[in-house]
């Protein structure tokens, strides 16, 4: 992984609690960064120490200039919402150059035996454009506690203008009978509001629905529903039901209905046969700019400031993506795993690392056993894997950020 290759150390000149309150002194941005090397035009890859309040931590930093018309982000993912790869095999399957880890996700289901853990990821995803799924519950998200006034509909996002943003996005959607109009409260969603109807579609994957119908809105934990009904429409027809919801791939072109307490007692009057109209959209809250790709998590720096109520106790290795030069400029941050520094950082930490590293607004990503930060040497034809994965490993996720570099 070449750690002592391209290596940068973070000159400091007082103690971390100085820092923490003030600046990084001498951290310059990864764009400037003594030891930074090109791995494709506009895109650049550096490494670099941090002193932390727990110990020593190191960070490997991909720098995205997106006025660079060569280059652009995107969503990687499996190609299913409810499945998981590692991020290098999620590049080279998309011949990204660069990339690293994004939601947060259904990892395991030990609060519900014999559910099956969906692998799919929290917040909202949009992929080239096109809508996969919306977010769950605050309550059903995994991870650790949300920063106050954020949500699982917290999103950064590429817009079709080129530019980087954070944003909020609302599933906003019906299913529309004859006779009535019931509101969606779900796409794509490895946990639906109690009382709702869900949508999935192929986008979804082949993995089991009942974790869908599992825990409430504010108790993950919370047992799964006794109340069920799933209700399958294809070509604007009802064509089956079932008292349990299913598994298996969902063809092209077909919804399944998945329905729980008041929801389940709606689909429960639909007839076989019957003509149902299903709608979906996300809505953003702060622009009107169709995005190219979003991925979840939580902001941590809003307008140059750390959000209010952040956690400045807890130590780990995580994953940020950080904005700045009007959305223009893009920065993917992964600490190293390694034994030496594993103790990482805070989010408060984070957050103040992003602003020294000159982004404007920060968002934290999955991290832990999570945190990768892939990258291409120049002229080789895969990525290679910069930091030390936690676990020894990488670990497989649901979808990541893709940079990519056109001819």
């Amino acid at each position: 992984m070449g750690r002592g290759r391209f290596r940068t150390v973070l000159t400091v000149l007082a103690v971390w609690s100085v820092l923490a309150g003030a600046a990084l002194v001498g951290a310059a941005p990864a764009s400037g960064a003594q030891g930074a090397v090109q791995i494709a035009p506009g895109v650049k890859y550096t490494q670099f120490d941090i002193p932390a309040a727990k110990g020593m931590a190191h960070a490997h930093v991909i720098d995205v200039d997106l006025r660079n018309p060569r280059v652009g982000v995107d969503l990687m993912h499996p190609g299913a919402v409810a499945a998981r790869a590692p991020v290098s095999q999620l590049a080279d399957g998309r011949g990204a150059v660069a990339g690293v880890n994004g939601d947060f996700f259904n990892i395991t289901e030990v609060q519900h035996p014999g559910v099956e853990a969906t692998g799919a990821s929290v917040g909202p995803a949009i992929a080239s454009r096109r809508t996969l799924k919306a977010a769950v519950p605050d309550g059903q998200r995994f991870g650790p506690a949300l920063p106050p006034a954020t949500s699982t509909k917290d999103v950064l996002g590429v817009g079709a203008d080129r530019r980087a943003r954070l944003d909020s996005l609302a599933l906003d959607g019906f299913v529309r009978t004859s006779e009535s109009r019931l509101p969606l409260g779900g796409l794509n969603q490895y946990a639906l509001p109690v009382g709702t109807v869900g949508a999935f579609t192929s986008d979804w994957g082949s993995v089991s629905r009942v974790r869908a119908t599992c825990g409430t809105d504010t108790d993950r934990a919370a047992p799964c529903s006794a109340d069920t009904y799933e209700v399958t429409v294809k070509d604007g027809r009802v064509v089956s039901w079932s008292d349990t919801p299913g598994s298996g791939p969902i063809a092209y072109g077909t919804t399944v209905l998945v329905g729980r307490e008041t929801g389940a007692q709606q689909l429960r009057k639909l007839s076989l046969g019957e003509r149902v109209k299903v709608r979906h959209r996300l809505v953003a809250a702060a622009s009107r700019i169709p995005y190219r790709f979003v991925v979840g998590g939580y902001p941590v720096l809003r307008d140059g400031q750390p959000l209010a109520g952040l956690d400045n106790a807890t130590s780990a290795v995580r994953t940020a993506a950080g904005i700045s030069d009007g959305g223009k400029r893009l920065t993917l941050l992964a600490l190293d795993g390694a034994p030496e520094f594993r103790t990482g950082l805070t989010i408060a930490e984070v957050a103040t690392t992003m602003r020294q590293l000159g982004s404007v607004d920060a968002f934290s990503l999955d991290g832990g056993g999570s945190t990768t930060l892939v990258a291409r040497e120049p002229g080789a034809a895969a990525v290679s894997v910069r930091n030390h994965p936690s676990a020894g490993a990488e670990r497989p996720v649901p979808n990541g950020i893709g940079v990519f570099s056109r001819p």
